[in-house]
């Protein structure tokens, strides 16, 4: 007997719909976000710190849909899922590109709570980021949007959704906070010509 695509993809992804399968990976991924974030965790003021919380929420919308992800691939649901996944992936390559290329990282310029990627030191304002503080935020938060509507009328996932949302955002006012001491006035006239995550929106 022919199975439907959708008992296809719950036959191949059974193993992963295991709960406890998915409670390790999670502390797996777990593990390995507080060894990314262990010196923000100590310095609550820091964006690291805020970051550390919408990743783990992040991290567990994700796991807790996996058994859903293929399902109805071509649904209008999924459709705007796979658009929100591909426009994280581009954001994040390009804003990562940027930050290295222009930005120039620089080991002595190595701030206590930051990734070494954070320790630019020049002002990045090409690109995507003369439309966008925050690309990289705005990467996860596409990413939340393409978890969330994998299956966007559980409550459970409505508010891990939110509170990933919610971190972010406040990573974000976190960071810009860093960024005017580090760069001062010229982040600040940075900061009033352009938006944090959409251009010319928010």
């Amino acid at each position: 007997m022919r199975l439907s695509y959708n008992e296809r993809v719950r036959a191949r992804f059974r193993g992963v719909e295991d709960p406890m399968l998915r409670l390790a990976i999670f502390f797996a991924g777990s593990t390995g976000v507080v060894l990314l974030s262990w010196r923000s965790l100590r310095c609550f003021r820091s964006h690291g710190f805020y970051r550390f919380f919408a990743f783990e929420l992040l991290l567990a919308l994700i796991l807790l849909n996996v058994p859903v992800w293929f399902r109805d691939p071509l649904s209008p649901r999924q459709l705007s899922s796979w658009f929100f996944g591909a426009v994280s992936i581009a954001l994040a390559i390009e804003g990562f590109r940027l930050l290295r290329v222009i930005g120039r990282p620089s080991p002595s310029a190595t701030q206590g709570t930051n990734l070494a990627v954070e320790n630019t030191t020049v002002l990045v304002t090409v690109g995507v980021y003369r439309l966008i503080r925050h690309p990289l935020y705005a990467s996860l938060l596409a990413l939340v949007c393409c978890a969330y509507l994998k299956d966007p009328f559980s409550t459970s996932r409505i508010l891990l959704a939110l509170g990933a949302t919610s971190f972010l955002i406040a990573t974000a006012v976190a960071e810009e906070g860093e960024n005017l001491t580090r760069f001062g006035d010229a982040y600040a006239a940075y900061m009033r010509r352009t938006r944090r995550f959409v251009p010319f929106v928010f």
